[in-house]
């Protein structure tokens, strides 16, 4: 059985769900909440699995997997269909660079360790964090939006089943709408966005506060 150690608002969690899901895979959610008790990712049990104290972490019987760009990866690899990685090297690769924008560029700046970094020892107040916020959200998806010009399809960020980059731009989609970014300058990106919102793999991964254990 797959363990999925999970942050129900985690955007990389986010991303690990959707992928299961597509995959049609059952799986075992342990919750880490990152708030709680001072954030429970910090606990000496918790950093004997992951080292790094982060979520998501995979465990597939006796091995241990994390950041979640390796473990879909590995998801993908392990269980190849439905494919999450087109088969021509050049779409494979602009498929990996649009996730990657999003998980090295975009997401870093903004996940919950910054965010409270800036609030709670640089002093920044909500509105200024938000300004941060959005700014960069701004640049990174004005980025997504143009990489996607020459794409003639509209199903799916690059063809019509989704990739590991609608599984990367969903999350950051959802979180841009909570800070309340203005998404209008991101058509393409939005048609993508509600698309997916009609479909069971994603909106079964999206984000809903369970502290309990449960098998999916």
């Amino acid at each position: 059985m797959l363990k999925l150690y999970d942050y129900f608002r985690s955007s990389a969690c986010f991303r690990v769900r959707i992928a299961l899901n597509v995959k049609a895979l059952s799986y075992e959610k342990i919750s880490i909440h990152l708030v709680n008790h001072g954030g429970e990712q910090r606990s000496p049990e918790y950093q004997a699995i992951n080292p790094q104290a982060l979520v998501p972490t995979l465990q597939d019987d006796d091995k241990t997997l994390t950041q979640s760009l390796a473990i879909i990866e590995y998801l993908n690899d392990q269980y190849p269909t439905p494919p999450l990685l087109p088969q021509d090297a050049y779409t494979k690769a602009r498929v990996r660079a649009f996730a990657l924008a999003i998980a090295a560029d975009v997401h870093p700046l903004n996940n919950l360790r910054v965010l409270k970094y800036l609030t709670d020892d640089l002093k920044i107040s909500e509105e200024l964090k938000n300004q941060w916020y959005q700014h960069w959200i701004a640049k990174g998806l004005s980025a997504l939006e143009a990489q996607l010009n020459d794409v003639t399809h509209k199903t799916f960020c690059f063809g019509e089943s989704p990739s590991i980059a609608d599984i990367f731009l969903i999350p950051q989609l959802y979180n841009a709408e909570r800070f309340k970014c203005d998404l209008t300058p991101y058509p393409r990106l939005m048609r993508i966005y509600t698309h997916c919102k009609t479909l069971p793999e994603f909106m079964n991964a999206w984000p809903i506060e369970d502290m309990r254990n449960t098998i999916k």
